[in-house]
């Protein structure tokens, strides 16, 4: 009977053991000493480095606004080139080499 008894108690005191050991409580003691106070030390700037856009290796390369821009001068020198054309047939005597 007191094998029994005995088997009981240490069954119920492992499952104890271990339901305590999966609820994760921590018991501990704080002790105040007082000392030197530490302190976090300032916070330190570093600029960004700059940054380059061009074209080549390692480089910024927007392919898209590139070919837009080439469209706009294109344009532009389509119009130049028609606004020269009309100047000088209008110096010229019209469009008929009147």
């Amino acid at each position: 009977m007191n094998k029994k008894i005995l088997g009981t108690v240490l069954g119920i005191a492992v499952l104890a053991a271990s339901s305590a050991a999966s609820a994760h409580v921590d018991v501990a003691i704080g002790l105040g000493i007082p000392g030197p106070a530490v302190y976090a030390p300032a916070p330190v700037y570093v600029a960004p480095a700059p940054v380059v856009a061009g074209y080549g290796y390692g480089g910024y390369d927007d392919w898209r606004a590139r070919q837009w821009r080439e469209r706009e001068w294109r344009q532009r020198q389509w119009h130049r080139e028609a606004w020269r054309e009309h100047e000088w047939r209008g110096r010229h005597g019209g469009w008929r080499g009147d």
